[in-house]
């Protein structure tokens, strides 16, 4: 039987390649703080990461695959300390915004990263994540896959990035949903479900080598209007100019007051990663209108007037449009 290690396996994706796993056939083993379930199946190890001892429970275990996606350097780097001799595989799941330059486009795994996080420096997501290849790299070497996710999307999803446009539309039937003007501008996905199976592949496999996990390039205007049509959205479109939005404090990206995954003008290489690797990898990726769609059911259900982590409450949004169209 085939023995994995999750370093995690509590969370949405890593619960969902905890699964993944133990539809494999696999003995799965989670290290997590306990304040959520692992899957059904899978044992439950519970420890802090940030404590010194915290993979005593099964450091004297051989493993054929660990699996971590922590974003916290010093966590990856005790923890390839402790385990990195006792697997047969390592896979990391860093980010694409690992890189240091997002202003080329198509560009592939080989250019440039940000400088790593040092201890004591300021939190940094993406420099956290350097770092945090390094270290399964130096630990583990030729038995190392990183996988480089790009923004991954789906049922769950905790930042309400992705499904803020699919569940507006829905929200707002027939009445008016305000949009960025976003000529030339691109988003770039992947389903949690395709990303979770192809790090099980990777793992089962033993590939080693570092891959964009991403999905293909599309237009931002191209992805609104797939999300009008799945949520069968009748009501008017209204565009407003960037340099408007930003003087009324609408944010890019994600967060609160957001227009989630828009993003700045001076980005355009952000959402045009190259996954090439990833496909010749046996990396597949579904539709982006059948996780719309799959994404709306989610949003339905969870409630679409919900208070959200991204994106304009539905009041913030027709002030805007009153003060835009007024």
């Amino acid at each position: 039987m085939t023995n994995v290690l999750i370093l995690g396996g509590t969370g949405w994706l890593s619960g969902r390649v905890a699964g993944r796993w133990l539809e494999e056939g696999a003995a799965v083993t989670c290290v997590a703080r306990g304040a959520r379930p692992a899957p059904d199946g899978a044992e439950l190890v519970i420890a802090d990461r940030a404590e010194p001892d915290a993979y005593a429970a099964v450091a004297d275990r051989e493993w054929d695959e660990i699996v971590d996606i922590s974003s916290r350097a010093e966590h990856v780097a005790a923890a390839v300390e402790a385990l990195g001799a006792r697997t047969k595989h390592w896979t990391y799941v860093s980010t694409i915004s690992v890189y240091a330059d997002a202003t080329m486009a198509g560009a592939d795994e080989s250019c440039p990263l940000a400088e790593p996080a040092e201890p004591g420096d300021e939190y940094d997501y993406s420099r956290e994540k350097v770092a945090a290849e390094a270290s399964a790299r130096s630990a583990v070497g030729d038995r190392a896959a990183i996988v480089r996710a790009g923004l991954i999307v789906g049922p769950g999803d905790p930042t309400d990035r992705f499904g803020y446009w699919v569940s507006r539309f829905a929200l707002a039937g027939k009445e008016p949903v305000l949009v960025p003007e976003a000529a030339g501008l691109m988003v770039q996905v992947i389903d949690v479900d395709d990303l979770a199976a192809y790090i099980v592949a990777v793992g089962r496999g033993r590939w080693s080598g570092t891959a964009n996990a991403t999905g293909d390039p599309i237009p931002f205007t191209e992805f609104v209007q797939l999300a009008r049509r799945t949520a069968a959205h009748t009501g008017e479109l209204v565009a407003a100019d960037p340099d408007w939005l930003a003087a009324h404090e609408v944010n890019h990206w994600m967060g609160p007051r957001s227009l989630p995954l828009w993003l700045p003008a001076d980005m355009p290489g952000h959402s045009t990663r190259t996954n090439a690797v990833y496909r010749s990898t046996g990396g597949a990726l579904r539709p982006v209108s059948e996780t719309l769609a799959r994404t709306l059911d989610d949003e339905r259900a969870r409630g679409l007037d919900r208070e959200r982590q991204s994106g304009l409450t539905r009041a913030e949004e027709l002030a805007l449009i009153a003060d835009l169209t007024g």
